[in-house]
């Protein structure tokens, strides 16, 4: 939904251009056409938008005709996608803003039938062939226009809009001609009415144009702040060399040439906003500015009349920056293939195309429908102005005294009269609208206060019946004013029964009456009774007679002019509360199952032993233990049956531990007895023989007979020289120590296993910190036919450490399998090769499918298939280009867990392999039930094979069982031409190993597919 939300967010800021647009061209026009040219924009914007609608859309993005014309997609949004619809929108933006500069340029003498013509002209014919050439595939991937298919790349419309604009305004103005009077007076001609209105419209399309450009990128990714950024600088730098510029050779600061030098900018930064540095995009800004100045210099010699520049500005800009995408672009980003030099040539070669093809058709066609139908206005018209001529539009005074009119017949003040500026009935009305203004704030002031004041009263009375607690009101004497439903409630008495009596005399202890009347003779400021703003706890009675706790804050408000107070009483019954801490104070030092000792109460009477254990030079041995199979058995025989399991073991913990001991269970299946007093190690050993003894004991659980194994760490403390924390480290260190000998046994902890355990969590360590830094990294190694043709690859993981070097997966991927950094290191591993992919398909390469190998916590861990199917849609990469390849002994370990896992990746469309095969000893059967689709014979036979028979005859079975159940076989491992020869002997068909070819970084394996 986020990229929904930023094309729709860009499409307006793109429609906020038109406004600035209208400023923009209004403000540099002639007073006497500004309400021609405002008209012009916005019969422009329906004009392209309407044709656009109809069937431009259509043909810039349809089905292509051989890269040169769309074919479909007409009438557009009857049975389109959300998306697509926003997508629409943001185009036909596109659309109108190319129109829009067409008509800036010959503004003040065309005939306003001249623009809808030559605007259907641009939008029918000009604007949608030349987009469907550049963007046609936007829309619809693999529909590429003939420019498209050559590399040119237009990002957001530099010479698509903006130049394209700049050409057809070129022809409309050689056709029409100049204004009466531009090249034929000595004094300089009106540049504007309204400056800061063109200024205005300026920063309008400034701001417009972050979406301009912003939303080209069809989403809000991490590209969005950078062409944001460069299109800023871009603006400045440009707005800042044109005015320069100009102080320079002219000696003053012009308004008019600023603006043109910032539109430039923005113009020549368009097309490779995306591609460039900010470093570079100021430097294209600051060229476009140049070309600008001297564009608007060169139009002035050859008396070519563009009355807002557009030519210079969006044209020439335009072009520039299009070629600028050739020699700054980042190739990388620009993905096109090509060098410089080549995306230079091919830019070249759009910008002339697309040139010559706007500029020609448009001229033609201009030149045919000026013969039959005169474009230009005539020179009365002209001089009389277009609002007149083309509007009937009425004189400002007379505007105004019909506003002033209206004021007066309808009372309303809320609009102000229309000003314009730099005339006397522009001051005038100015004046009026100040004082319009201000009655009208006054009148809104008053009534917003009278508003506001009614709003108050009922949320007031809203909070006080809606209040849980008890809110009461009582006046100096103590007699109730104000009495919620909370209050009558819990109190048991309606307010209107209780309105005006004494609330102490009704609801406090006979025996508080008197503390209670002398606090409100204080006004609750007495220390020794009830205090203001002070919670207070006491014995309330109901209207019943029933005692209850509550809890009292009292408030006081003064509300007449007399200096007597009210107070509020805020109460609430906290009986049930009492009753919930009495609970709570059992939840926090007994466990609710077991009722044994919680995390809390273990700590609390571990810290008290070690503190005497200093005193008495005694022995503490704490017992960390871990039920081996509950997990199993939660998980088939259901919660119920795991918690009557936790409450037996609690039981017989507590028969064999003595008085002084602590048993506690610290969470899930963990449980931890602390032994104190004349210990030594062979009574401690003893004390654990006899745990295991009593809980190896047949637990019966739904008439069926278990054993619950159990792994003990211990940690011993003499003298109080181990803290607590330190205690339960030690012991649940030598706890899975106990699980690596066999589990079902104890171990009692020494220096070595801490050591092992530092040296362990420091490798997870670098494991995550090579994870955050990108120290990871992907090869991919072919699996091919005997011939060597490729027919799919297998991820395999690096890992280059900055000091210690390449480390082997075999080194530190067992070591993340001890914890859930390998479903860490299993995403990043999907994620690159999703990229891998889609850069694939993208860069127009035949997609082969790729295997990666995923652990057995990662397999059957609840995020691994929701992971896949986000990846895979986020890519937009179809599953049956993914293989998922685990180990024979994953299956062994849980054959029905795999299985439904297995079949979620079939509906996928992914393949599933299994690895190693033949070395885990399982069972033939296995095979029936699971889905697969790959067995890979394990390399340890494939390896003498050619030399070996029973190795052969091995390799020869599993080759004839993947055949027999329709599978198929890969031999890995294959390193000479003996092996490759005895493997095929046998009919197996696919092979992968260094004979053919080693494991290939991202790159060289992108160069073995443009071979194949």
């Amino acid at each position: 939904m986020l990229e929904h939300l930023w094309l729709l967010i860009s499409t307006m800021f793109v429609f906020l251009m038109q406004v600035g647009f209208l400023c923009l061209e209004s403000g540099r026009t002639r007073s006497k056409n500004n309400i021609n040219v405002a008209a012009k924009n916005v019969t422009d914007f329906i004009i392209s938008a309407s044709v656009f609608w109809l069937f431009g859309f259509g043909l810039m993005f349809g089905p292509s005709l051989g890269g040169w014309i769309g074919g479909g997609e007409f009438l557009f949004g009857q049975h389109n996608t959300p998306y697509q619809i926003l997508f629409f929108l943001f185009q036909m933006m596109f659309c109108s803003t190319a129109a829009t500069l067409m008509s800036g340029a010959v503004a003040e003498r065309m005939r306003f039938s001249g623009y809808i013509y030559i605007t259907i002209i641009l939008s029918a014919v000009i604007y949608p062939l030349v987009g469907h050439w550049t963007w046609a595939s936007a829309f619809t991937e693999n529909n590429h226009g003939w420019l498209e298919k050559l590399g040119f790349i237009d990002f957001a419309g530099a010479t698509v809009v903006h130049s394209v604009g700049g050409w057809v305004a070129l022809a409309a103005v050689l056709v029409i001609g100049p204004r009466l009077g531009r090249f034929q007076s000595k004094h300089a001609f009106p540049s504007g009415s309204n400056l800061p209105m063109a200024a205005l419209g300026t920063m309008l399309i400034w701001f417009g144009w972050f979406g301009f450009n912003g939303g080209s990128a069809l989403t809000f990714d991490e590209l969005v702040p950078v062409i944001i950024l460069n299109t800023c600088l871009a603006g400045i730098w440009g707005g800042l060399a044109s005015t320069l510029l100009h102080q320079f050779t002219q000696g003053y600061v012009d308004v008019g040439s600023s603006l043109n030098g910032i539109i430039a900018g923005l113009v020549g930064v368009t097309a490779g906003c995306h591609a460039v540095s900010p470093i570079e995009a100021a430097f294209i800004g600051i060229m476009a500015g140049v070309i600008a100045h001297y564009g608007s210099i060169l139009l002035d010699i050859l008396e070519v009349d563009d009355a807002l520049k557009v030519i210079p500005t969006h044209l020439f800009a335009g072009a520039w920056g299009t070629l600028a995408v050739g020699i700054f672009g980042d190739p990388l980003i620009l993905g096109t293939g090509l060098s410089m030099i080549e995306q230079i040539v091919v830019q070249l070669t759009g910008t002339t195309a697309i040139g010559a093809f706007s500029f020609c058709v448009s001229f033609v066609l201009i030149v045919v429908l000026n013969r039959v139908h005169p474009l230009r206005v005539s020179q009365s018209d002209e001089n009389r102005g277009l609002n007149v001529s083309e509007h009937h539009a009425t004189t400002e005074l007379i505007e105004l005294l019909d506003d002033m009119q209206t004021h007066q017949i309808q009372g309303n003040y809320s609009f102000p009269v229309k000003e314009e500026p730099f005339t006397e009935v522009g001051q005038i009305a100015k004046k009026y609208n100040q004082v319009i203004s201000q009655v009208s704030q006054e009148m809104r002031a008053r009534e917003q206060a009278i508003n506001q004041f009614k709003l108050s009263e009922k949320r007031k009375s809203a909070i006080l019946d809606s209040s849980m607690d008890c809110i009461i009101s009582i006046d100096y004497k103590g007699h109730i004013i104000e009495f919620n439903p909370a209050a009558e409630r819990t109190l048991g008495i309606l307010k209107n029964h209780i309105s005006g009596l004494s609330f102490i005399e009704n609801f406090a202890q006979d025996q508080d009456q008197e503390l209670f009347m002398t606090s409100l003779s204080h006004q609750f400021s007495n220390a020794n009774g009830l205090v203001l703003d002070r919670r207070s706890k006491l014995q309330l009675k109901r209207a019943s007679g029933q005692s209850f706790p509550a809890e009292i804050t009292i408030t006081s408000a003064r509300v007449s002019m007399d200096k007597r107070l009210e107070f509020t009483l805020h109460l609430r019954d906290v009986t049930q509360e009492q009753k919930i801490q009495s609970r709570l104070h059992f939840l926090a030092y007994k466990d609710p199952l077991t009722h044994l000792s919680n995390r809390t109460h273990l700590m609390r009477e571990l810290n008290l032993a070690v503190s005497e254990s200093k005193l008495n030079e005694s022995v503490i041995a704490l017992f960390f233990l871990d039920l081996d199979n509950f997990k199993k058995i939660n998980d088939t025989l259901g919660h119920k049956a795991g918690d009557f399991l936790l409450v037996q073991v609690a039981s017989r913990l507590n028969k064999v531990c003595g008085d002084n001991d602590v048993v506690a269970r610290l969470g899930g299946d963990e449980f931890i007895i602390v032994a104190k007093g004349d210990l030594n190690t062979e009574s401690i050993c003893e004390k654990a023989q006899q745990v295991l003894t009593a809980l190896r004991d047949v637990i019966t659980i739904n008439e069926k007979s278990y054993r619950i194994p159990t792994s003990i760490g211990i940690a011993i403390s003499e003298s109080g020289s181990v803290t607590p924390d330190e205690l339960i480290q030690y012991a649940d260190i030598a706890m899975y120590h106990a699980k690596t000998k066999g589990r079902d046994n104890y171990q009692l902890y020494t220096h070595s296993m801490g050591k092992k355990a530092l040296e362990d969590g420091e490798y997870e360590r670098r494991i995550q910190a090579a994870l955050e830094r990108n120290q990871l990294s992907m090869v991919y190694q072919p699996k091919v036919t005997a011939e060597g043709t490729i027919v799919s690859f297998e991820a395999l993981i690096r890992w280059h450490h900055p000091t210690l070097g390449s480390i082997s997966p075999a080194e530190f991927i067992p070591i993340a399998e001890q914890s859930n950094l390998i479903v860490a290191i299993g995403e990043f591993v999907i994620v690159e090769v999703l990229k891998t992919l889609k850069n694939w398909s993208q860069e127009g390469y035949q997609v082969l499918p790729v295997s990666i190998n995923i652990a057995g916590r990662h397999l059957i861990s609840p995020e691994f298939l929701p992971f896949i199917q986000s990846q895979l849609a986020h890519f937009n990469i179809d599953g049956k280009y993914l293989e998922i390849e685990i180990t024979e002994s994953m299956l062994i370990e849980d054959i029905e867990t795999c299985v439904s896992i297995l079949k979620e990746l079939k509906s996928l469309n992914c393949n599933v392999s299994v690895d190693d095969f033949g070395t885990g000893y399982s069972s033939l059967s296995y095979l029936k039930i699971l889905p697969l689709d790959i067995l890979k014979i394990d390399r340890s036979f494939v390896a003498e094979s050619d030399v070996k028979v029973e190795d052969a005859e091995i390799c020869a079975t599993i080759v004839n069982l993947a055949k027999s159940l329709k599978l198929t076989a890969i031999a890995e491992g294959i390193e000479t031409e003996s092996q490759l020869a005895t493997l095929q002997k046998m009919g197996c068909e696919y092979f992968q190993g260094y004979y053919f070819h080693k494991p290939q970084s991202v790159a060289n394996a992108t160069k073995l597919l443009a071979q194949k």
